[in-house]
């Protein structure tokens, strides 16, 4: 392994350290892991800003920078040639910035040399993310198989998401407990970052599909995750939960198998049902407090539901 990089590893229980951290002292590398393992509570957050960091001083050591010797200068040129996108570059640079207040803090370092760098310029006005059109979204929802847990599963899953304009890891988070009666309705209790949390009504067709597969699958104990990994072979609940990663999986199939496009992701479900709801007369401020956003500029992000310019419109051009 390479003795410069930093590696978070799926456990979590220990860090690899970069070269130039591990020869700038044990007070230096007590602080480096606090960072991560203490003051990082999100592991997604925390694997991201890994990788981010490890990338920076890979670099460094390549031109044996070492840690005291991390100037303004150095972290401008190592952003200025960075290869990634604008909005990965300005990631990454955030958790420099980040990681040096935190050393700034501990007396490892006089100032945080990533603080007055600037990142590119960037702002989105409209998300990238795929979205699906009403009889697209009945597709996909159409290929999982109700005979099998596993099939009950996915759609309980993607009807979730998509009525819900809920994250997946929010969703994927949720334990038997989240789900609930209240006044003759299902509801849904979503964990979010940094602990907070919000609960939301769910549609019918998400509440059907939800208890479906429940029952199915007999799951019942209150602390049991929500949406569980099956076997493979059986397809039976192993009482854990389910991944991002598989979850995206599940998707990209049922994606295939409808004949959908290749780039649709857990994220295009959260788009689509925005999307659809707008057109369908919700307005954008119900939108924000369905989907949880702090802001209504987020919610905006998701909705695609202005796309639409058809032939008709255009002919009003008259030259």
């Amino acid at each position: 392994m390479d003795e410069g990089s930093l590696v978070v590893p799926r456990s979590e229980s220990a860090l690899v350290l970069p070269a130039l951290v591990a020869a700038a002292g044990e007070k230096a590398q007590n602080r480096f892991l606090e960072f991560f393992l203490v003051n990082i509570r999100n592991k997604n957050t925390r694997q991201a800003y890994g990788l981010a960091v490890g990338a920076f001083f890979n670099w460094c050591t390549e031109r044996r920078v070492s840690l005291d010797a991390v100037s303004p200068m150095v972290v401008s040129a190592y952003i200025e040639q960075h290869p990634g996108s604008a909005p990965t570059v300005k990631q990454h640079l955030a958790a420099i910035r980040r990681l040096f207040d935190y050393l700034v803090t501990g007396q490892i370092m006089p100032f945080n040399p990533a603080s007055s760098v600037r990142g590119p310029r960037y702002r989105i006005s409209k998300g990238k993310t795929p979205v699906l059109t009403a009889d697209e979204t009945r597709a996909l929802l159409a290929t999982c198989d109700l005979t099998t847990i596993v099939g009950l599963r996915d759609r309980a899953l993607f009807s979730v998401m998509v009525y819900s304009f809920a994250r997946v890891s929010a969703v994927l988070g949720t334990k038997v407990e989240d789900f609930y009666q209240r006044q003759g309705r299902g509801w849904l209790r979503l964990h979010e970052k940094g602990g907070r949390y919000h609960e939301v009504p769910l549609h019918h067709l998400a509440h059907e599909a939800l208890t479906g597969y429940l029952k199915a699958a007999q799951i019942t104990e209150k602390k049991a995750p929500l949406f569980q990994a099956t076997g493979h072979h059986l397809g039976i609940p192993t009482g854990s939960g389910m991944t991002r990663f598989s979850a995206l999986e599940r998707v990209k199939r049922a994606a295939a198998a409808a004949g959908l496009h290749d780039k649709i992701s857990n994220h295009s479900f959260r788009a689509t049902g925005i999307t659809l709801y707008r057109k369908a007369g919700g307005t954008l401020d119900r939108a924000q407090q369905i989907a949880g956003h702090a802001s209504a500029e987020t919610t905006r992000l998701y909705d695609r539901s202005g796309d639409d310019v058809t032939a008709a419109e255009v002919e009003r051009i008259v030259i």
